[in-house]
């Protein structure tokens, strides 16, 4: 059985001492959805939501979450963030967000993908409740992660 990482010796937390691991370049990939109504996805795609620009204004949700998720998750170390890309798009049931972090450092950034989708969706629920009272956020998952050494 694996070990937590997080925990001490004598079961209680613990930030992992990562400085030993060499500096790597590492990305994250992180995806989730929101369910909406038929008239949410009108106001969206129109436009025409009293609040502003969904999309656009869920996407620098995200970012700005990215960049704070070693202040909202306790164990989290802070990074050396290079790159946190948020994309929000419409489909057919609601609002997909996809997003791509990067770092260069000693522990991944997978945290910070997972929260800047987690943010941007939350922003989509806030934007759209006046409307839609049965939203509901699904499937925040990590799809990638990947480190490379650097030479």
């Amino acid at each position: 059985m694996s070990k937590l990482s997080h925990v001490d010796s004598k079961g209680k937390a613990n930030m992992v001492d990562v400085g030993h691991k060499p500096q790597q370049k590492r990305t994250a990939i992180a995806k989730g959805h929101i369910k909406l109504s038929a008239e949410a996805i009108k106001l969206i795609e129109e436009n025409g939501n009293k609040k502003g620009d969904v999309l656009t204004i869920s996407e620098i949700a995200g970012i700005m979450g990215g960049k704070k998720t070693s202040e909202l998750i306790p164990l989290c170390h802070p990074l050396n963030i290079t790159k946190i890309d948020v994309k929000a798009k419409l489909d057919e049931t609601g609002v997909e967000v996809i997003s791509e972090t990067r770092c260069i450092g000693q522990t991944g950034i997978e945290m910070e993908a997972l929260t800047a989708v987690s943010v941007a969706l939350l922003t989509v629920y806030d934007m759209c409740k006046a409307v839609d009272k049965q939203m509901v956020i699904e499937d925040v998952v990590l799809v990638k992660k990947t480190k490379e050494d650097i030479v």
